[in-house]
């Protein structure tokens, strides 16, 4: 068996922002497995500033990666723990190489293209005219849950967004969903959940910044307006970290993005302690190519959690690959007719 990696700059269509600041582009590497006539492909991708292992010797860590393929999925993952995105491509690249086709890595009635999965539209930051034209956009196209990126410009006139939307759909016909990014302070976020509440928001992802767990736990205890945990959960890789995490905080919701919390395998043991606590979830790709996202998305229909999930990120780039994964009203589907172009 011969593994190889390559990196792959994945271009945006137009700058994306975020309260961490404008991309245009994100780094991604390809974790390739050979042997005889079979190959297995998963992606193993960073968000800069904000994956735990941002860090300079990530590629020395993928060529130890490739010289030690012949571990096996499971001894690479346990040796992988400070290394959740790699964790996450080496076990796409087994289940990909193991499958009789592969780009199905879970065989289910979403990749025969007969059920979808239903999706949040998301909503980038900016102009408050270009947010307008997104949220105008979105709800064209059939989505039912909108999920807008906030904490970034003045949080009056994200209000002021927020109630142009309400002010045409009610609670029932779009469910809106925020994320501050940890845009809020400790001292203002409760007066800024208090706002938002009225507007009968569905939640609001990490208002302040992670690690200060003494200070999100009292909000999750006393906010008008459910609180989800995202990056919070970034860098908590023992199982008993995580137990400690969760009873510490009790949010009423985790967010689970597979790159960033080591794969599957990272994202099964937080729904265990999540759900014996009575804490609900959902799963968030992290602006992965068409690869990551497939497995995902696959992964996540398995799950049959029925809420929106937070997966349709596959057309922001210019130069993704070629897919069978698409978006039509307000659902990610599969075609399965579709082809793959890498």
């Amino acid at each position: 068996m011969k593994a190889t990696y390559s990196k792959h700059i994945l271009r945006f269509k137009r700058p994306s922002g975020t309260s961490r600041g404008v991309m245009t582009e994100k780094e991604t590497w390809l974790l390739k497995i050979e042997e005889n006539d079979k190959f297995g492909i998963g992606e193993c991708g960073i968000l800069r500033s904000l994956s735990f292992d941002d860090r300079p010797d990530y590629e020395a860590k993928l060529q130890w990666v490739v010289e030690h393929i012949h571990l096996g999925k499971e001894s690479l993952w346990e040796a992988l723990r400070d290394w959740p995105s790699i964790q996450f491509g080496v076990e796409q690249a087994f289940l990909s190489f193991e499958s009789v086709n592969p780009f199905i890595l879970f065989p289910s009635a979403f990749v025969e293209g007969k059920e979808a999965i239903s999706i949040n539209g998301l909503i980038w930051m900016g102009e408050e005219a270009f947010m307008k034209e997104q949220i105008d956009e979105k709800i064209t196209q059939g989505f039912t849950c909108v999920k807008l990126k906030i904490g970034a410009i003045d949080f009056e006139a994200e209000l002021s967004l927020l109630q142009y939307i309400r002010k045409h759909f009610t609670a029932q016909q779009i469910e809106l969903r925020v994320d501050a990014n940890g845009g809020f302070t400790v001292e203002d976020a409760p007066t800024k959940l208090q706002q938002l509440a009225q507007l009968s928001l569905h939640s609001i992802e990490q208002p302040i910044k992670q690690h200060q767990v003494p200070q999100m736990a009292a909000l999750c205890q006393s906010t008008a307006l459910p609180i989800a945990l995202d990056e919070e959960l970034i860098g908590v890789t023992s199982y008993a970290d995580k137990v400690a995490l969760l009873e510490a905080i009790r949010p009423q919701y985790i967010i689970l993005k597979p790159s960033l919390v080591g794969g599957f395998k990272g994202s099964l043991e937080w729904i265990e302690i999540a759900e014996q606590l009575k804490i609900d979830w959902w799963i968030t790709s992290a602006l992965e190519s068409n690869i990551g996202l497939n497995a995902i998305a696959q992964w996540t229909f398995t799950l049959d959690n029925p809420m929106p999930q937070g997966l349709g990120t596959g057309a922001l780039y210019t130069n993704n690959f070629k897919s069978p994964l698409e978006v039509k009203e307000g659902k990610l589907w599969y075609d399965a007719t579709g082809s793959w172009e890498l």
